[in-house]
């Protein structure tokens, strides 16, 4: 059975299984599973309130994650559950996209949690993403990539078809999930590393946790499609998916001036592009591209942040750490 064209309604016949990987992705978010409520907030509360602990910079770098977070979460779980599930049509990549959709659920559950914990102004962090240009700029730009794919009338059948489709999962798992979340995520685990904010800083390592394998599972799913489906990888469509990857490059970098623009904690703007540039190269080789930044990591404290077999006080963490960590590996 192809991962896509197959029937839309038959029953979920999983087994026997065609794409052991799409099983795996499953099992491995599982072993990650989380809720925000188990992240204690108190000290973050205490250094919300003090003007000491935190300088108006970081309050508003803060303030800017969380708002492009908020509707960027929204906005892929649209996608999943409109677009992708209804023309994925594979059983266990299917059991997948809904333990996605899951896990984008608890994401969005997170940041009203932290606007509830803080006692921050709902209206100014949901409407971030339309009173903050970087951000418009960030969201509009995958939109606008992916429209056509949630047209009622849109199928996969022909070339054209499918490369629309893997447009659409390239602008949601390897350019928002991919590229556009982890500027924010490095900001956000910055301040952690200097004991800012933990509480928010540790949701956002699960967070992170989880799009590792979202985007794990998205680059399996491109590069599937592209195995059964030959015919559309054209130089002339990689090409474009170079480009439409280097110019979300460029949005990503004007958000880390924007959100960052004096620097912080010893990290600038300009580290923020660096690294954004290293991870895009990253994301390019996964689908089968070239590099094109040939950047060192400026930040190789993150990769530490997605490793969830490290050592913690037992009262400190959270038990299923213990039981499941040493299973997980993260891209």
């Amino acid at each position: 059975m192809p991962i896509i064209n197959s029937s839309k309604t038959d029953p979920n016949k999983i087994l026997p299984m065609t794409y052991l990987w799409a099983r795996q992705h499953y099992k491995d978010g599982i072993a990650n599973n989380w809720t925000p409520e188990e992240v204690s907030m108190q000290k973050d509360v205490e250094q919300w309130k003090s003007p000491q602990v935190l300088s108006d910079e970081e309050r508003r770098l803060i303030l800017w994650n969380l708002g492009f977070f908020s509707t960027a979460e929204s906005l892929t779980a649209n996608n999943i559950v409109l677009a992708v599930y209804n023309h994925v049509t594979n059983p266990e990549s299917r059991q997948y996209l809904l333990r996605q959709a899951f896990e984008e659920a608890v994401h969005t559950d997170t940041f009203i949690y932290c606007c509830d914990t803080l006692g921050l102004d709902p209206d100014e962090i949901y409407n971030m993403y339309q009173t903050i240009p970087s951000i418009r700029e960030k969201d509009e730009f995958v939109v606008d990539l992916t429209r056509s794919v949630l047209d009622p009338g849109f199928n996969t059948e022909g070339l054209e078809n499918v490369q629309q489709f893997v447009r659409d999962l390239v602008g949601f798992y390897v350019i928002m999930e991919g590229i556009f979340f982890y500027a924010g995520f490095a900001m956000m685990l910055a301040l952690k590393r200097q004991n800012k904010m933990v509480g928010i800083g540790e949701q956002f390592e699960y967070i992170m946790r989880d799009e590792s394998l979202h985007l794990a599972f998205g680059c399996d799913l491109i590069n599937t499609i592209k195995v059964e489906n030959p015919e559309i990888w054209t130089q002339a469509f990689q090409d474009e998916i170079v480009e439409l990857i280097t110019r979300s490059v460029a949005l990503e970098q004007r958000y880390a001036h924007d959100a960052c623009p004096n620097g912080l904690l010893g990290i600038n703007a300009d580290q923020f592009s660096e690294y954004v540039e290293y991870i895009a190269d990253r994301r390019l080789e996964r689908i089968g591209l070239p590099r094109v930044y040939g950047r060192q990591n400026p930040f190789p404290w993150m990769s530490q942040s997605t490793d969830l077999a490290k050592e913690k006080n037992f009262f400190e963490t959270r038990v299923t750490e213990y039981r499941t960590g040493a299973s997980l590996t993260w891209d």
